[in-house]
Parts: C-alpha cells; structure tokens; sequence
C-alpha cells in the first residue's frame, strides 16, 4: 500500500506567487526522481479551533495563510529513495536554505505516514 508524506506550514498572503512558484518546482522535481502524485493545497475553509486547528498547529499570524502538502510514494522504501535524489538535486537548493524560503520554516511539520484505508 502506498505511503505518503505530509507538510503543514505557514505562508505569509504577500509571498504566496513566490511559494507557488517555489511549489511547482518542488512538485517537477519529486515527480522526476519518482513520486506518484505532489499536490500542495492552500487554505480555504480553515477555521481556528478551541484545542487545536491548522491556524494553531503553526502559530498562524493575522498576514499568513496554511498550507497543507503531500507526497505519495509506492511504500517507504521507494519514499527514502525518491527523498534522498530529491534532497541531493541542485534545483531544490534554495528551499533547503530557511533563509531564502518565503515562508517560516521553523513552524512548518512533516512526517511521513502509512496508508491506513485507500478507496
């Protein structure tokens, strides 16, 4: 069954060209070196909770929006093997300096996660 990972993160309103942009290159790449599908999805019915939410969960400031990400492998072999050409690929470069990302890095998460159910 397949696996996937996943990144929540936030994403200040006036950088989101710069990320969607950041995005799409990230999304050609894993897709080359082999993952399934990439989809990055913006918020868009993502209300703050009493105990926790997507707002809550990165500290989301009044300018930001969240982002919730996803990548599907065949199973957590193929993720670590598509991962560590996607980490090691020159284009990417930039996003993995938390200087340069439009985004705060610092309160974004990601884990990886067996498929429980797939219908």
């Amino acid at each position: 069954m397949a696996y996937v990972d996943g990144y929540v993160l936030p994403v200040p309103k006036a950088n989101i060209d710069k990320y969607r942009e950041l995005a799409r290159r990230a999304a050609q790449v894993w897709r080359e070196h082999g993952a399934l599908q990439y989809r990055e999805c913006i918020a868009d019915d993502v209300k703050p909770g009493e105990v926790t939410s997507f707002p809550q969960s990165v500290q989301l400031k009044d300018d930001e929006t969240v982002i919730f990400a996803y990548v599907v492998f065949n199973d957590r072999d193929h993720r670590d093997e598509v991962n560590a050409k996607v980490m090691s690929d020159p284009r990417l470069a930039d996003m993995m300096d938390i200087k340069s990302m439009p985004f705060d890095g610092k309160r974004m998460f990601w884990g990886g996660f067996e498929v429980l159910v797939e219908a």
